[in-house]
This record gives structure tokens, sequence and C-alpha cells, in this order.
């Protein structure tokens, strides 16, 4: 049978979906990003699953490794990640994948599907994958059991389709009790289930994990095929109900449903599920609605995931000088349009219609770079995310720092602080409409009182003192929202703990004081761009003095140094974080780090750290990637950096550089940015840096090495001249530092 695969044409031609899911394997780093040290996992952990973007849904195939489901390798905290499995392997499909998380203890990897030629009692088995194939919406490959599988995905809905080789009892396994990974202390158990068979080829169920009910309707259009539940690995034949009240990890059995019959390569099998945190009904009406109910689903959905992927992978295009090239940008704009899992009136956790978001994990690695990037390309679907945090906030009491499908306190509090707060500043800084700020601002400020914001109030920082930071950073933001908003009494009241980032720095030193940080040490964490720069500069010494600090947190000057590999010891990565220095693009707390030069009028350095960043940290094939992707953290700072644009998350400010594209196009709500380069030559790793000597803004000349979100959406055209050594552009006139949100000279 003819595959229904996705055309390899259009935006979505060029993207490598299994860019990252092997550990890092890039060409050994030349010149300045050789002295960069990386203690975190060296290992995108993406996966390459059937996704619709920013879908409630995903699907792929199913291993247990660590830490998507997928692929081979176990647990990995720093290093190089061990390898679980000798090969590529998997024992069903499964969903709701992780995209590039680390150990955030929330797996998913429901309701696994398993085509079978064996009895039951061989659920489980391990089959070798061949002939791997995945483009943006689409994943397929060959289990050595001779069945083809392919998968698509719609925004709440998965098709499974299946071509058995002639086998008069061939059988579709569907697990209810399957969850997490098969690692030590990575499954996850149901608490309670139902299931039942509603007519021939339609089941629906429901499961409670974690305290979220998660419900699907299930299609199977096996024509002859018998219809069984099962239990514990033994058919119910007869039975279409099954019912459990208090599942528990030391009593559970598996359970779920199957079909089986006579297969043949010319009769595939379409299995169709829809998923909803609402309930079996709801599940139903959301296949139907991604066109997934009914004989050729597969086709339905496939085209519209196609056209999906096609709209928002089209939203930038870049000159590229190669096909390599091509495929790093057009993988990371792919891996950044993955998450938040949206899903639109399916809370399970308080009543009524509306805006609703899961599986932001992680917020501490997306606030700075994937968020501003939804913000530019697509406001309306930032705007729907800002919505669900506030309703999250209003009926669970706090912003959270990761939000997942699962009910109980945020796990995640020791990474951040008020970062809600940063993203909600973006979208106020826009000025987007479609959010009651009043109703916003009362939660914002509630909720800087809540975990570490006791201790900031009460003696002026909190340990560890990264929350000092985040929570300076979210009494500003929240300030800038009620002057936005009128309420300039609570904005003064704001004011004044906006300034206590001052309190977490040694003066002696420049850096942030010794403390407890949570991935990574006082030097990963002081060069954080904090709204008023200026003041930051000065508690250093000034710009030559803060400039040689970050001079030697880049390694300028340094030997290169060698990386943690696989089970490195306690010895070596103390030596390792004893050195002080940028972690490359493996650890998300330095990510805006580069862009402080410009604040010290040195827009000559960034140009030079992002040169070596973009150019030694980003490839082609599986070991791509220098460390986890974190839902697109990592992507979209790359995505970002290509352009020659870095965004101050909260601010209002996209800081300019030199791209790495001769070109590129931004299509925008209201219209396209196109940027445009004179005297660009294709980098290089190793070449030379290209500094940006002039640029020109919608045609008016541009002497500032920053514009605002507002202007750059606008913005119709930035041109910009490149040149071999830097001049005077952006020395002068230095980015905004202040108490509110910056407005474009002129």
């Amino acid at each position: 049978m003819e595959e229904h695969a996705p055309r390899a044409a259009g935006p979505a031609a060029a993207v490598d979906p299994f860019i990252g899911t092997a550990p890092t394997a890039l060409p050994e780093p030349v010149g300045l990003a050789a002295t960069w040290w990386f203690p975190k996992p060296q290992i995108g952990n993406t996966h390459p699953g059937a996704a619709y973007p920013f879908g409630m849904v995903s699907a792929c195939a199913y291993s247990g490794a660590y830490p998507t489901g997928y692929g081979r390798y176990g647990l990995a905290t720093e290093g190089v990640p061990e390898e679980i499995r000798s090969r590529q392997e998997a024992s069903g499909f499964t969903h709701f994948q992780q995209s590039g998380t680390g150990a955030i203890r929330k797996y998913y990897n429901y309701f696994r599907v398993t085509p079978m030629l064996q009895p039951l009692d061989a659920l489980g088995t391990a089959y070798g994958l061949g002939d791997e194939r995945a483009v943006p919406g689409y994943y397929a490959a060959t289990l050595d059991s001779g069945v083809r599988a392919e998968l698509v995905a719609g925004p709440k809905s998965v098709v499974h389709r299946y071509v058995f080789p002639r086998h008069e009892d061939a059988r579709i396994v569907v697990d209810f009790s399957q969850g997490g990974l098969a690692i030590p202390h990575g499954e996850t158990v149901p608490l309670r289930a139902h299931l039942e068979l509603v007519a021939p080829g339609v089941a629906q169920g429901r499961i409670v994990v974690e305290g979220a009910p998660l419900s699907v309707h299930i299609e199977c259009d096996a024509l002859g095929w018998q219809q069984m539940l099962w239990y514990d690995r033994r058919l119910m034949r007869g039975g279409s109900r099954l019912d459990f009240d208090a599942i528990r990890p030391t009593t559970l059995r598996g359970f779920g449903l199957l079909w089986a019959g006579a297969a043949a390569p010319e009769a595939p099998v379409e299995v169709r599920i829809g998923f909803s945190l609402r309930g079996p009904e709801q599940a139903r009406a959301n296949l139907e609605r991604d066109g997934g109910s009914g004989p050729g689903a597969f086709a339905r959905v496939s085209g519209a995931a196609r056209a999906a992927w096609d709209v928002h992978l089209g939203a930038v295009r870049v000159d590229a000088d190669d096909a390599g090239r091509q495929t790093v940008f057009s993988t990371a704009l792919y891996h950044s349009l993955v998450k938040p899992a949206f899903a639109p009136d399916e809370s399970p956790f308080w009543p009524g219609h509306g805006a609703f978001a899961f599986d932001l994990c992680t917020l501490w690695d997306i606030y700075r770079t994937q968020l501003p990037l939804l913000a530019l390309l697509f406001p309306d679907r930032a705007v729907e995310l800002a919505n669900a945090l506030v309703t999250i906030c209003e009926e669970e009491g706090n912003f959270p720092i990761g939000y997942r499908m699962a009910r109980g306190a945020d796990r995640f509090s020791r990474q951040g602080s008020a970062l809600a707060h940063t993203f909600l500043a973006e979208l106020c800084a826009r000025g987007l409409p479609g959010l009651d700020w009043d109703r916003a601002l009362v939660h914002l400020h509630h909720d800087l009182r809540r975990g570490y914001g006791e201790d900031f109030l009460l003696h002026g920082s909190a340990e560890p003192l990264s929350h000092t930071l985040d929570l300076a950073v979210g009494y500003w933001c929240a300030a800038q929202i009620a002057r936005r908003v009128g309420d300039h009494h609570l904005a003064a009241e704001l004011d004044e703990p906006a300034t206590w980032w001052r309190n977490a720095f040694d003066p002696a030193t420049g850096l942030l004081r010794p403390s407890t940080y949570y991935e990574g040490g006082a030097w990963n964490y002081s060069f954080r761009l904090l709204p008023d720069m200026r003041s930051r500069i000065a508690l250093a010494g000034g710009d030559a003095a803060f400039t040689r600090l970050l001079d030697r947190f880049f390694g300028f000057g340094a030997s290169a140094v060698s990386q943690p590999g696989r089970r490195p010891g306690a010895p070596e990565m103390e030596a390792g974080y004893a050195l002080g220095r940028f972690e490359g693009l493996n650890n998300e707390p330095d990510l805006d780090a580069p862009w402080a030069y410009h604040y010290a009028g040195r827009p000559d350095r960034t140009a030079e750290v992002v040169h070596a960043a973009v150019m030694n940290q980003f490839g082609t094939g599986p070991g791509g990637l220098p460390g986890n992707d974190d839902s697109g953290g990592l992507s979209s700072w790359y995505v970002w950096a290509a352009l020659g644009l870095f965004p101050v998350a909260g601010q209002g400010i996209v800081l300019l550089g030199p791209p790495s594209f001769r070109s590129a196009r931004l299509e925008v709500p209201g219209g396209g940015l196109s940027i445009e380069t004179r005297g660009f030559r294709a980098p290089e790793p190793g070449g030379p840096v290209q500094y940006v000597q002039e640029a020109r803004l919608d045609g008016r000349p541009l002497e500032r090495s920053w514009t605002t979100t507002t202007e750059l959406a606008a913005a119709r055209s930035l041109q910009l001249r490149l040149g071999d050594r830097p001049g005077s552009w952006g020395v002068r006139e230095r980015p905004p530092s202040g108490s509110a949100f910056p407005v474009p000279p002129g």
C-alpha cells in the first residue's frame, strides 16, 4: 500500500524532526566556543512523533526511554546520557509526549496502541524499528514484526494507520493502564478507569492519572474483526465494560481493549482516537471536529496537519546558502511551535469554557525566547495562553512556574518565581487586545507574595538569589501593567521592591553573592537582562569593568576546555563549575547573557559570542543540539539569534545584531517584515564575524541597537549594512533602562 505521508514540499520540507533525539554529535568547537563548558545532559531530548502546532496531543513510537518515551537513553542530569537500549525499538505507540524536557517527573505516554501478530501474552514485547520517517504532523516506522505504522495528529486527536503482513490472527491492542516511562520511578499508574465497547468498531473510556481525567473516543475500521476487552492479559469474551474505582501500584494489572482478525497488506487498518479532559462525548466531538472520524480519516487529518504546519512554518523564511543550514533553521522553528499544549474548553479542574493550556514545562526555559516568539508571530495564541494563565491563577491560587496535565501543587518552585509576570508584561508592552488587564493585575499583585515572595518582602531578598532577581523583575513588570491600566498608586507601591535586585549583588565583585543556585552558579545568573541595566553596570564599576566580567565569563583569551563524558565524577563537575564559564546553550540561565554587552556599548562583543554559538552549537542529524531543547526554549533562541534579533522578555525591547542569513521574511499579523543585508558573507565555524555598520527601519536611519516590540511588529523592512570590523553603530545610544516600557525616539 502507498503511504499517505505529507508531501515533502513547502515550508515543512526542510524540517528534520529527528534533530535532538540522540546525544550531542556536533563538530569539535573552534575559537571562542571551545572555551565553553557544558554541565547539563548533552542531548536534545526531542522526539520525532506526530504533533500539531501547539496541539493538545502527539503520538510516537514508545520504548519507555527518558524523557519522551522515544529512543534509547536513560535518565541523565549531567554529561553524556547512557544507553538503556541497544537499538531503536518500540512496544507500541503512545500519546502526549514531552518535547525536549529533562527530569520533570511528568512523562505522559498514555493509551499505548500496539499492532501485534502474537498472542496477547506477548504485549510489551519490544520490536526493532526500521525505515523511520517523520515530517511535521506525521511519523512512520516499520516494526521488525513486519507491521508498517503511520501516525498523524490533529489538534485534539490522532489517527493511526497500520499495514499488516498477511496473517490469520492479527490484532490491535490498546493498553489503558500504560503510562510514564520504563525507567526507575518513571511509571504512571491510573487511579480510576472506565472503558466500554459502545458499538462495533467503537469504544470509549476514561482514566484518572495524577488527578487529571483523560478521556478517549476510539474508532477502528477493521471490518469483521472481533472486538474485546482484556484484563491481566486475559480476554473477556462477551464483556462490554470495565470499571476500576481504586487502582493502586501494588494492585495494578494491565487492562484495555483489542481488535483481532485476519489481516492483509491490501487492507490497512485505521485506529482513530479523539481525546478530551472533559469526558468521552467531548472526545468524540473533538475527533469529528478534527476530521478524524469515519473511514478515510487518515488522509483528512494528514492534509489538515500539513496545511497547519505550512502556515506556521511559513511565518519565518530565510535565504539559506545551503540545505544544511536551512534544515537547522527550519527544524528550530518547528521545535519552537510544538508547545505549549493548547486545550481550549478542556479544563478538567473548573467549570466553564475558554482558554486552557497544559504542558507549560518548562516556563523558566521558554519565557525568555519561545513565548516572545509566540507573541510576535502568533499574538492571538499568546493572548489565549495569557488568559489561560490568569484563569489558572484565579482557580488554583497562584501563577504556575510549570503547568502540566496533573492535579496538585506546582512542583517546580525551586526553578523560578514570577515568570508569568514577565510574559504578561510582554503582551502589555505590545498593547495586544483580548486581556482584562484589571483582572490580571489583581492576580499578578497577589502572586508576588506567594512562595519565595514572603522572604523577599520581609528581608529584601530570597534564597536562592536567582529568586531575588525573578521577584524584582516581577514587581517591575506588575508596576508597568499597573501604569497602563491607570493605577498609579499601585505602581508606586510596586516600584521600590523592583529595585531590590541590588540586594543580590556584591559590589566588590560585580557579581551575585554566593547562593545555592538552581542549575548554575553566580556567574550564570549575574548577566540577566534586568530592567535597569544602567544601574546594574554601575554597580559593577562601569562599562569597562562590566565588559571585563563578561569577557571572562565568555572565555575571551581562555584555553579550550574538555566536556563531561559519561558518568562524570564529582571532582570533574566541581572543576568545571569553578571555571565560572558560559555554559553555551547547554543551560538556559545563560540564554540572554550574550546581549548584556549591548548595554555597555559593545554590540560587537555580542556579535562575536552569538556567531560562535550559532555556528558551533547547532547542526543536522539526531545529535544536532547541544543540550535539552526544553519545550523549544533552546530552538527559539536559535531562531531569534539567526535573524539578528533578541527579545528582552517582558520589557518591550528587541535587541539587534548581524543575522546569519542574507535575508529573511517574517509574516506577522497585519503585514510582513523583511530583513535585508548589504555586505553579507555566509558565516562559517571559526570564520570571521560580521558586525552591523548601519541600520535602517522602514528606510529611517537607526543608530540605536534596539527597537521596541511594537515598532518591530509594525515595521515592513529592516535593512542592515554589515562589515568585517566593529564600527560606531550602537555604541553611543544604549538600550533603555528605566521605570516604564520604552517609547522609541521620534
